[in-house]
């Protein structure tokens, strides 16, 4: 049976836990997946919409929508770079800016959670199997 499955266990959490996140999400005025971009500009304010694109490795439209969804929100802007007027870079506004700090600190308390029953040999074990999956 398929809910018998790793892989089922796995998805099932998964879908658990993207929901928690949307609901801790909702009251800064965001959906899931909007802080990844959000996160990357945190890193490095001024990319260009390519530049989103690879580093979050998702299809060129999801970056379209998610910045038009984030400029009408008024969490960032876009502009034409200085020294080259075609290339556009997405720049964070102060209420961008402003989401870092309890956006971390919701992604914390969720990883607190998945967490919360885990002993620190555990928690280093899940954390490596996890990172380990992800490379």
């Amino acid at each position: 049976m398929l809910d018998e499955t790793l892989s089922y266990a796995l998805i099932t959490l998964m879908k658990r836990h993207r929901n928690q996140l949307a609901a801790a999400l909702v009251p800064l005025g965001l959906h899931v997946g909007q802080e990844m971009l959000l996160n990357q500009l945190w890193r490095e304010d001024g990319l260009t919409q390519s530049e989103l694109i690879a580093r979050l490795g998702v299809e060129p439209p999801t970056v379209t929508k998610t910045l038009q969804r984030l400029e009408r929100a008024g969490f960032v802007r876009r502009s034409p770079d200085p020294g080259r007027p075609r290339l556009i870079r997405v720049h964070l506004t102060e209420a961008g800016r402003a989401l870092r700090d309890p956006v971390e600190r919701i992604w914390h308390e969720l990883d607190e959670d998945l967490q919360r029953d885990l002993d620190a040999t555990e928690r280093d074990v899940l954390s490596r199997l996890i990172r380990a999956r992800c490379h």
